[in-house]
């Protein structure tokens, strides 16, 4: 019986029923449309809006961010490609959907076909599946990376739905330390909680 349960999530997951939040493509779901979504929402609201910035560990800085300059501060999420366009969506597959049964979330990833051909290489969903209310996605993990001759670029991206966003990024020019620079930046929740 357990085999069956998370091919019945994956299911419960597509039948959603508001199609708004999950607009499909080839049967993917628009990562960047739930984003798009979520920076619409953030424009609109009253939110107090603070983005705390930590470089290397050792130094932090914590800036009260204008909700005008909400879009600026999720550029790098909103330039992951849109997996709505049949285009974009046949360089991409979906992994097979898994379910963790401690977290209770479906796992829904895509990775490119060629991965050395794109930057993002997974846009990754974890969503709670709720049969009686709709499924409800929580998180969305991004990672991307930029090799180029002489220098490199990773960056690990989180958005927790309706609470904050943060992304890691590391850096290294040739002949250059590596630098990691992690950006936080909070709308709906506590700046000092730590989940």
């Amino acid at each position: 019986m357990k085999k069956f349960v998370p091919l019945l999530l994956f299911a419960t997951v597509f039948s959603c029923n508001n199609k708004e939040e999950t607009p499909k493509a080839s049967g993917f779901i628009s990562v960047r449309s739930l984003i798009e979504a979520q920076v619409a929402h953030v424009d609109t609201s009253l939110y107090p809006i603070i983005r705390i910035t930590y470089v290397d560990s050792n130094h932090y800085d914590t800036t009260y961010i204008p909700r005008e300059k909400f879009r600026e501060e999720a550029r790098d999420f909103l330039a992951i490609p849109d997996l709505a366009d049949p285009k974009i969506a046949k360089r991409y597959r979906e992994d097979p959907v898994q379910y963790d049964e401690m977290l209770n979330r479906v796992i829904i990833t895509y990775k490119p076909v060629d991965i050395e051909k794109e930057e993002i290489k997974k846009q990754e969903l974890l969503v709670t599946p709720a049969s009686a209310t709709g499924d409800k996605v929580n998180n969305i993990l991004i990672s991307r990376e930029i090799n180029t001759r002489d220098s490199f670029l990773k960056q690990e991206m989180l958005w927790i739905m309706d609470r904050r966003f943060q992304i890691i990024t590391t850096r290294q020019k040739a002949g250059s330390p590596e630098q990691m620079t992690i950006t936080r930046v909070i709308w709906n929740e506590d700046p000092l909680d730590k989940e």
